[in-house]
C-alpha cells in the first residue's frame, strides 16, 4: 500500500484531535455490548485497547475492567499492593482516576508514582518484581493504562501479574469475561468510591518510581563506558511516560545526553504522520520518526520509545533509522560477548516472525534459540528462570537480564534497549549499523517483508487451525521445505497460523485478529528474486489450503 501523501510532514491543525469532545466522550458514551458487541472489553496481546469517541474505552469500561482486576485478585489470593502507571495520552489520566476509585473501594494497597506523574510499562514489570523478590507470600501485580504507540484517541489497559510481565490469555480472558458480565448487569457489582476521598483513605501511596528504577539501571547498562567514550546520544521521548526519566539517567550517570523534543501534549500535535497520514506513536516507522532522523547528524546515537516506553527506535549518524530484526541481531551478538558473567548455557528467545538471521548468530555464538509465537507473554517464564538471557519482537520491543544474570523486566523494555545502542558503539566503536553490517558480511544479508491478504472469518480459522499434513508443497521459491510449522518449536505452543522454512528462506501467514485479513511475513538470504517467489508461493500454498477446506 502506497504511503499517505503527508506521510513523514508535520502534523497540521487539521489532523488533531479534539481533546474535550474526546474527554466528554469518555464519561458521557455508555457502551451497549448487548446491541453492539463490538464494544465489549477485549483483551489482545496487550490488553484492551479502544476510543471513547466510538465507546470502546469508557468510563465504564475501566471501572468494569478495574473491579474484575480486584476479583481475579482475590480469587487468586493476591494480597501484596497493586503498581498503577499511565502514560501521556489524554484518556489515560480519567482512566487512571477511575481505576483508583475502584481499587481503593475494594482496599487494595495501590502505589502510583509521586505527585501523579506518568509511568512506564518496564518500570511497573520492574516494580513488581522487586517487590515480590523479597514478599515471596504478599504478591504484588499492576495495572498499566496505555494503548501504546496507538493515536492520540486512543486509550488501553493492561494488566501484570505477579511476574511482572503480560498475562497470559487464561488470564486475560478471565478479566475479559467477567468484565463483559459486570457490563451487562449495568455495574451492579462494581465497587465504587469517589476519587476525591480515595486519594485520603491511605490505601494510595506514592513513591518514587524513577529514582529506583534509573538507580538500578546501573546493574544492567554499561554506563561507565558511554561516559568515558564521550558519546553523544539524543533523546526524543516521543511525548512519552519516559520523559522525566531521560534527565534523571543524564545527572546519575554523567553521560553526554540531549533531551531533544521536551513536548508534553496529548494530541501529540509535535509529530510527524506515520505512512497511513495519521499521528501514531511509532518508534519503528520512518514517517512517525522523521523528526528525529532529521537530527541523526548531530549526534552519535539517537533513540526514541513510544508513549509507554515498551518500544525503541534507534538512529545511527551513518544509517538513520535502524530496523528492528537488524537491531535485534546486534543485541544479540554483543550481549553474547560482553557479558561475562552470564551462564554460557542461556538461550536466546525470538517470535517465530523475526529475523532468522537470529539463528545464524546465535549459533555462531553456540547459543539455542527458543522460537516462540507472537507476544512477549512467551518470553516471561524464560526470563524469570534466567534460561532465557534476551527475548525479542520483531515489533521493535525487547528486554535482557542485568549484567550478573538476573531478571530485570519480564515485560518489554525501551529505555535499556535505547542505552544498550549507546554502550555498544562505546565498547565496540562501531554503531548499531556499522555492526549490523559486520553481521551480516558474516552470516548473509537478509530481506524482510510484510503484507496484508484478504481473508473472511471462515478463511481466517481455516489458517488458524491448519495442520502440517494439510500442506501438501514440497518445494518453496525452488528451495526444498524443510519444516512446515503450526506449532512454535521453542514451546510447542499454537502459532494460530503456519510456518514455512527452507535453507534460505522462510514465511508465515497468520490471521488478523481485528480485520477480515490475513498478514504474511517473509524473509529471504537469497536476494529480491528469490523474497518475491516466495511472496507469490506463499499466498498459492495457503490459497490452496483454502480451496482444500472448501473455500
Amino acid at each position: 500500500m502506497a504511503n499517505h501523501p503527508n506521510a513523514g510532514k508535520p502534523a497540521q491543525k487539521s489532523d488533531l484531535i479534539n481533546v474535550p469532545r474526546l474527554m466528554s466522550s469518555y464519561y458521557l458514551n455508555e457502551p451497549d455490548i448487548v446491541k453492539y458487541p463490538e464494544q465489549k472489553v477485549a483483551f489482545g496481546t496487550s490488553g484492551h485497547r479502544g476510543s471513547a469517541l466510538k465507546t470502546t474505552f469508557n468510563e465504564s469500561h475501566i471501572l468494569a475492567v478495574t473491579q474484575a482486576i480486584c476479583d481475579y485478585r482475590k480469587d487468586k489470593h493476591y494480597e501484596g499492593p497493586l503498581f498503577l502507571g499511565f502514560d501521556t495520552h489524554a484518556l489515560s489520566e480519567a482512566a487512571f482516576n477511575s481505576a483508583i476509585e475502584v481499587l481503593v473501594a475494594n482496599e487494595v494497597e495501590t502505589i502510583v508514582q509521586t505527585g501523579r506523574g506518568f509511568t512506564p510499562t518496564p518500570v511497573i514489570s520492574n516494580l513488581i518484581i522487586q517487590y515480590n523478590k523479597t514478599h515471596p507470600s504478599f504478591l504484588s501485580d499492576g495495572i498499566i493504562i496505555t494503548p501504546s504507540h496507538n493515536p492520540p484517541e486512543d486509550g488501553g489497559i493492561k494488566y501484570n501479574p505477579p511476574h511482572g510481565g503480560p498475562a497470559d490469555s487464561d488470564i486475560t480472558d478471565w478479566i475479559q469475561d467477567r468484565a463483559n458480565q459486570l457490563l451487562i448487569d449495568d455495574l451492579a457489582d462494581v465497587q465504587i468510591y469517589p476519587f476525591s476521598q480515595a486519594w485520603k483513605t491511605g490505601y494510595v501511596k506514592e513513591q518514587n518510581f524513577i529514582e529506583q528504577y534509573v538507580e538500578g539501571l546501573n546493574s544492567v547498562i554499561d554506563f561507565e563506558a558511554i561516559k568515558n567514550a564521550g558519546v553523544k546520544l539524543g533523546v526524543d521521548p516521543l511525548g512519552g511516560a519516559g520523559i522525566d526519566y531521560w534527565p534523571v539517567i543524564k545527572e546519575t550517570y554523567g553521560i553526554n545526553l540531549t533531551l531533544v523534543n521536551d513536548n508534553l501534549d496529548p494530541t501529540f500535535g509535535f509529530m510527524t504522520l506515520d505512512k497511513d497520514g495519521k499521528i501514531r506513536m511509532d518508534c519503528s516507522s520512518e514517517c512517525a520518526m522523521a523528526s528525529l532522523i532529521g537530527l541523526k547528524d548531530d549526534y552519535d546515537i539517537a533513540v526514541a520509545n513510544d508513549p509507554d516506553y515498551d518500544r525503541h527506535g534507534i538512529v545511527t549518524n551513518t544509517h538513520g533509522l535502524m530496523n528492528p530484526n537488524h537491531y535485534l541481531s546486534v543485541c544479540i551478538d554483543y550481549l553474547s560477548k560482553h557479558r561475562p558473567d552470564w551462564d554460557p548455557t542461556f538461550k536466546i528467545g525470538k517470535t517465530l516472525v523475526s529475523t532468522s538471521l537470529i539463528d545464524r548468530v546465535a549459533a555462531a555464538n553456540n547459543k539455542q534459540v527458543l522460537e516462540v509465537p507472537v507476544g512477549f507473554k512467551w518470553f516471561v517464564d524464560g526470563l524469570t528462570n534466567h534460561h532465557i538471557m534476551f527475548g525479542g519482537e520483531e515489533s521493535a520491543g525487547a528486554s535482557f537480564l542485568t549484567k550478573s544474570g538476573d531478571v530485570w523486566t519480564t515485560d518489554k523494555d525501551g529505555i535499556i534497549l535505547a542505552l544498550l545502542a549507546a554502550e555498544i558503539l562505546a565498547v565496540t566503536g562501531k554503531n548499531p549499523s556499522q555492526y549490523y553490517d559486520e553481521l551480516t558480511e558474516l552470516h548473509g544479508k537478509p530481506i524482510y517483508k510484510r503484507i496484508d491478504a484478504p481473508a473472511n472469518p471462515e478463511q481466517k480459522s481455516v489458517l488458524s487451525n491448519l495442520e502440517p499434513s494439510d500442506i501438501t508443497s514440497t518445494e518453496l521459491a525452488g528451495e526444498k521445505i524443510e519444516a512446515i510449522l503450526t506449532e512454535a518449536p521453542g514451546n510447542g505452543a499454537s502459532i494460530g497460523g503456519l510456518k514455512v522454512v527452507t535453507e534460505n528462506g522462510w514465511f508465515a501467514a497468520r490471521p488478523s485478529g481485528t480485520e477480515n485479513i490475513y498478514k504474511i511475513y517473509m524473509e529471504s538470504f537469497s536476494g529480491e528474486q528469490h523474497l518475491a517467489a516466495i511472496e507469490q508461493e506463499a499466498q498459492d500454498i495457503v490459497s490452496q489450503a483454502f480451496t482444500s477446506a472448501g473455500l
